[in-house]
């Protein structure tokens, strides 16, 4: 099938740009599952931009035939793909290509600026951006006292079309006082540098949660779907503390990323 973005289910799955089917294969005499093999080549394929958002995969039986493969063991590969939040079934039209989920790594860096660097067109739309007492945890992160006053901006971040996040950050008084034009067109820390503030450090947490109601209506997802989870409490070079973020990411669209080392 071709990467057009229209249904051509005479043709085998093709390489983005180009009529050659993809090198798709598996080893029979290997002891990892044929699904999870073919899974992993499309994936790959996902990933590194050869099947391309909007996609539509071909007939099953007809893959599952150039790969000497049952229809089962075809259609589990593909659902592993649409469970990893790659492919969506859309009724009527068959199999889908998503955009790319967003592998953020873990640096400081700004979601906007994590967007952009992977091609996704960022949009924030402002929900709040207003000053309020703070509460026991966000005066807690900003070493200031209960009930005074901060400044909060909570955005709804997007991608394509899509909502990616819920961005809630807590800033101390004085630091900052952006208008809903600039939030709408950049991100927050492009304005606190743009500001003079030279970001430094943080302290980071990451974890998942399953989504409210509201959480849910926001980011086009089910009720209790999985969402991940980010809390940050930001320095600058003096060592002053200039943000507080409390975020969730849709999982099916994000991931955090991790370098990790040996020990010596």
């Amino acid at each position: 099938m071709a990467l057009s973005g229209q249904a051509n289910y005479a043709r085998p799955v093709t390489a983005h740009g180009t009529d050659r089917p993809l090198p798709l294969s598996v080893d029979r005499t290997s002891p990892v599952p044929l699904y999870f093999q073919l899974a992993q080549q499309l994936e790959a394929a996902v990933e590194e931009g050869r099947l391309a958002p909007g996609t539509l995969l071909g007939n099953e039986i007809d893959l599952a035939a150039r790969l000497g493969l049952s229809r089962p063991t075809v259609r589990q590969a593909i659902q592993s793909l649409v469970d990893k939040g790659l492919m969506v079934r859309r009724r009527g039209v068959g199999t889908q290509v998503v955009h790319r989920r967003v592998r953020r790594p873990l640096e400081l860096s700004s979601l906007y600026d994590d967007l952009e660097e992977a091609g996704q067109r960022p949009t924030t739309t402002v929900l709040r951006a207003t000053a309020e007492p703070a509460g026991a945890e966000a005066a807690a992160a900003l070493g200031v006292a209960e009930g005074s006053e901060v400044l909060l901006v909570e955005r709804l971040r997007g991608a394509h079309g899509e909502p990616m996040a819920l961005l809630r950050n807590h800033l101390p008084p004085g630091l900052l006082s952006p208008r809903t034009e600039e939030l709408e067109a950049t991100g927050l820390y492009r304005l606190l540098r743009a500001a003079g503030i030279t970001l430094h450090s943080a302290r980071q947490s990451v974890g998942a949660r399953a989504a409210t109601a509201q959480e849910a209506a926001a980011l086009d997802e089910e009720p209790g779907a999985p969402l991940l989870t980010m809390e940050r409490i930001t320095y600058d070079a003096t060592g002053r503390v200039v943000e507080f973020g409390s975020h969730v990411y849709r999982a099916t669209r994000y991931a955090f990323e991790f370098h990790l080392l040996a020990r010596p």
